[in-house]
């Protein structure tokens, strides 16, 4: 377990192995961008990250972006093109990592200015019930979500996007479609490892 300031850590809590006032001076904020002096207590690097990935779950938020016309019914869902991790070209969702520290909300924030650019501006949910959560695996056929680096649990959101994207990142394009058209089959087609089938969830939430 965490162990506070003025507390005096036992042999097997989780901070027994730091120096007292180890934690002064870090903000939240640190836990997210870094201090610029290193990483804050906490951080995983690359190696720590997929130690973790192989022993554990990992939590995701996952992003249906939307444009919303002027009575905030949705007209129109986004889609990402990307580079995935073998070089290929992939349409998919907006995802990543809850980071230690991080509230889901600012998940959700850090996650669309990653993939859309900082003038995006999402307009992030009041409630923050996900409209379904999605189980990934590593292993093909466990269940209809599948990601081969990981375990992964995401909490899946709709976000209206009020602002300009400007692809970030291993981002390449983002797409945008009319639910009711004959393209929203066609994108829901191209998704694979289980993506499509949140957007097909998404679209019953929405009621579409």
């Amino acid at each position: 377990m965490p162990v506070m300031n003025d507390e005096v850590p036992d042999e097997g809590d989780f901070d027994a192995g730091r120096r007292r006032g180890e934690f002064d001076n870090i903000t939240p904020e640190d836990f997210i961008h870094g201090t610029g002096r290193g990483n804050p207590p906490g951080w995983l690097g690359p190696a720590d990250i997929d130690r973790a990935r192989r022993q554990m779950p990992i939590a995701y938020v996952e992003i249906v972006p939307v444009r919303t016309d002027d009575l905030g019914r949705v007209a129109q869902v986004g889609s990402l093109l990307r580079v995935s991790d073998d070089g290929s070209i992939e349409r998919t969702l907006i995802t990543g990592r809850v980071l230690f520290h991080e509230t889901l909300r600012e998940a959700i924030a850090r996650n669309v200015a990653k993939d859309l650019g900082d003038i995006a501006l999402p307009v992030l949910p009041q409630s923050l019930q996900p409209f379904c959560v999605a189980e990934f695996f590593p292993t093909p056929g466990v269940s209809e979500y599948y990601d081969p680096r990981q375990h992964a649990i995401a909490l899946c959101y709709v976000v209206p996007i009020a602002g300009d994207c400007k692809p970030q990142d291993e981002t390449l394009d983002v797409e945008w479609v009319d639910p009711h058209g004959d393209m929203m089959e066609t994108f829901i087609g191209q998704m694979i490892n289980g993506h499509g089938d949140i957007v097909r969830r998404a679209l019953a939430w929405l009621g579409r």
